[in-house]
Protein backbone atom coordinates (compact mmCIF):
# COMPACT_ATOMS: atom_id res chain seq x y z
CA UNK A 1 0.00 0.00 0.00
CA UNK A 2 1.80 3.11 -1.25
CA UNK A 3 0.78 6.33 0.60
CA UNK A 4 1.56 8.52 -2.42
CA UNK A 5 -1.52 7.24 -4.25
CA UNK A 6 -3.93 8.08 -1.45
CA UNK A 7 -5.58 11.47 -1.66
CA UNK A 8 -5.83 12.20 2.06
CA UNK A 9 -2.26 11.53 3.18
CA UNK A 10 0.88 13.65 3.36
CA UNK A 11 3.82 11.20 3.21
CA UNK A 12 7.48 12.14 2.93
CA UNK A 13 7.39 11.39 -0.81
CA UNK A 14 5.20 14.47 -1.41
CA UNK A 15 7.32 16.89 0.62
CA UNK A 16 10.21 19.02 -0.56
CA UNK A 17 12.75 18.39 2.19
CA UNK A 18 16.27 19.24 1.02
CA UNK A 19 17.71 22.73 0.99
CA UNK A 20 19.09 22.13 -2.51
CA UNK A 21 15.56 21.34 -3.76
CA UNK A 22 14.18 24.54 -2.19
CA UNK A 23 16.98 26.62 -3.78
CA UNK A 24 16.58 24.98 -7.21
CA UNK A 25 12.83 25.59 -7.12
CA UNK A 26 13.34 29.24 -6.15
CA UNK A 27 15.87 29.65 -8.95
CA UNK A 28 14.00 27.86 -11.76
CA UNK A 29 10.31 27.91 -10.82
CA UNK A 30 7.50 30.18 -12.02
CA UNK A 31 6.69 32.73 -9.31
CA UNK A 32 3.15 33.99 -8.63
CA UNK A 33 2.09 36.41 -5.91
CA UNK A 34 -1.15 36.59 -3.95
CA UNK A 35 -2.13 38.84 -1.05
CA UNK A 36 -0.76 36.43 1.55
CA UNK A 37 1.55 34.05 -0.31
CA UNK A 38 4.30 33.79 -2.90
CA UNK A 39 3.82 30.52 -4.79
CA UNK A 40 6.67 29.10 -6.85
CA UNK A 41 5.76 26.20 -9.11
CA UNK A 42 7.73 23.99 -11.46
CA UNK A 43 6.74 20.79 -13.29
CA UNK A 44 7.89 17.76 -11.31
CA UNK A 45 9.88 14.82 -12.56
CA UNK A 46 8.14 12.68 -9.94
CA UNK A 47 4.71 11.14 -10.41
CA UNK A 48 3.20 13.09 -7.50
CA UNK A 49 3.09 16.79 -6.73
CA UNK A 50 5.33 17.88 -3.85
CA UNK A 51 5.09 20.79 -1.42
CA UNK A 52 7.55 22.94 0.48
CA UNK A 53 6.48 25.68 2.88
CA UNK A 54 8.56 28.61 4.12
CA UNK A 55 7.34 30.86 6.92
CA UNK A 56 9.86 33.40 8.21
CA UNK A 57 10.09 34.94 11.66
CA UNK A 58 8.53 38.12 10.23
CA UNK A 59 5.19 36.30 10.25
CA UNK A 60 5.19 35.71 14.01
CA UNK A 61 6.50 33.51 16.78
CA UNK A 62 6.97 29.75 16.45
CA UNK A 63 3.34 28.98 17.31
CA UNK A 64 2.02 31.31 14.61
CA UNK A 65 4.53 30.07 12.00
CA UNK A 66 3.56 26.45 12.67
CA UNK A 67 -0.15 27.28 12.38
CA UNK A 68 0.45 28.85 8.96
CA UNK A 69 2.48 25.83 7.84
CA UNK A 70 -0.22 23.42 9.01
CA UNK A 71 -2.86 25.47 7.19
CA UNK A 72 -0.95 25.41 3.88
CA UNK A 73 -0.14 21.70 4.21
CA UNK A 74 -3.80 20.89 4.87
CA UNK A 75 -4.93 22.74 1.73
CA UNK A 76 -2.25 20.92 -0.28
CA UNK A 77 -3.08 17.54 1.29
CA UNK A 78 -6.72 17.86 0.29
CA UNK A 79 -6.07 19.13 -3.25
CA UNK A 80 -2.69 17.73 -4.35
CA UNK A 81 -4.16 15.16 -6.72
CA UNK A 82 -5.95 17.99 -8.56
CA UNK A 83 -2.64 19.60 -9.61
CA UNK A 84 -2.18 18.75 -13.27
CA UNK A 85 0.55 18.26 -14.36
CA UNK A 86 2.35 17.07 -11.21
CA UNK A 87 4.39 19.97 -9.85
CA UNK A 88 6.83 20.93 -7.17
CA UNK A 89 5.25 23.81 -5.24
CA UNK A 90 6.93 26.15 -2.79
CA UNK A 91 4.63 28.39 -0.73
CA UNK A 92 6.22 31.36 1.05
CA UNK A 93 3.98 33.10 3.56
CA UNK A 94 3.67 36.89 3.58
CA UNK A 95 2.70 39.01 6.59
CA UNK A 96 -1.02 38.63 7.26
CA UNK A 97 -1.14 34.94 6.33
CA UNK A 98 -1.63 34.04 9.99
CA UNK A 99 -5.06 35.71 9.99
CA UNK A 100 -6.47 33.49 7.20
CA UNK A 101 -9.09 30.84 7.75
CA UNK A 102 -8.87 27.49 5.98
CA UNK A 103 -11.48 28.57 3.41
CA UNK A 104 -9.66 31.83 2.64
CA UNK A 105 -6.29 30.11 2.27
CA UNK A 106 -7.81 27.35 0.12
CA UNK A 107 -9.46 29.87 -2.21
CA UNK A 108 -6.26 31.90 -2.57
CA UNK A 109 -4.03 28.88 -3.21
CA UNK A 110 -6.51 27.18 -5.57
CA UNK A 111 -6.69 30.36 -7.63
CA UNK A 112 -2.93 30.74 -7.94
CA UNK A 113 -2.36 27.02 -8.59
CA UNK A 114 -5.22 27.02 -11.13
CA UNK A 115 -7.19 24.30 -9.35
CA UNK A 116 -10.91 24.32 -10.10
CA UNK A 117 -12.84 24.08 -6.79
CA UNK A 118 -15.08 21.03 -6.28
CA UNK A 119 -18.05 23.15 -5.29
Amino acid sequence: MNGVKHRRTYPKAVRIRRRSEFLALQRDGRRRHTSHFVVIRQPSAAAASRLGVTVSARIGNAVVRNQVKRLVREVFRNRRTDLVPASDVLVIAKPGASALTYAQAATELERVLEIVPDR
